[in-house]
């Protein structure tokens, strides 16, 4: 992996396209992951709060919107979490490179000029790193309470069945609203980074 990694940079180098750069297109690339979970957990809600609201209509219908729906929020959350995965890569090569290559300063001056970037840009990348995580830890309650509901359904296609889910509406509506509010606090910690990253 190591070595696909560096073949992969050297690549990109030679195009003058460094790892910061990359860093930054992965970060919008995970930022991007988010916003599309975002719309597709609150498609998710709306499509179970639609069976919580059953009219009467065809109960396999039901069923099978809601697991589609499910399905579609399981492929959009492993798409955030490889998204996240992706940025970690290839910031731990970025700094693990620049850490490397302050040994090679002879002008102290510029040495200790580029370690406070350094150092500055780690604290900020932790910062970013760690509302990245919150936001995924927000996932898996969703997805699970998702899945027990569809599972459920899916072996008691009746009327009592959908007055059961009923009392699982509040709390897929507070998993929801946590998991929104967490990826929009990674989106705008996302803009913050790529913001200062452009501007050194």
């Amino acid at each position: 992996m190591s070595a696909c990694s560096s073949a992969y940079y050297s690549t990109m180098e030679q195009f003058g396209v460094h790892k910061r750069d990359i860093l930054v297109d992965r970060i919008e690339d995970a930022q991007l992951a988010q916003q599309d979970g975002q719309q597709q957990f609150k498609d998710a809600l709306e499509q179970f709060r639609s069976v919580v609201n059953f009219d009467g209509a065809e109960l396999q219908q039901i069923y099978d919107r809601l697991n589609r729906e499910f399905e579609d929020s399981e492929t959009a959350a492993e798409t955030i979490r490889n998204r996240i995965r992706a940025v970690e890569s290839v910031a731990d090569d970025l700094f693990d490179e620049w850490d490397s290559e302050l040994a090679l300063y002879t002008n102290q001056t510029l040495r200790r000029d580029s370690e406070q970037q350094l150092t500055a840009t780690r604290q900020r990348y932790a910062r970013l790193i760690q509302s990245m995580r919150r936001a995924e830890s927000t996932l898996d309650p969703v997805l699970n309470n998702l899945r027990d509901n569809v599972l459920y359904l899916k072996h008691n296609l009746n009327a009592r069945a959908i007055a059961s889910l009923r009392g699982e509406l509040d709390t897929i509506n507070a998993d929801v609203g946590r998991l929104l509010d967490a990826m929009q606090e990674a989106i705008a910690e996302s803009e913050r980074f790529i913001a200062t990253m452009r501007a050194a």
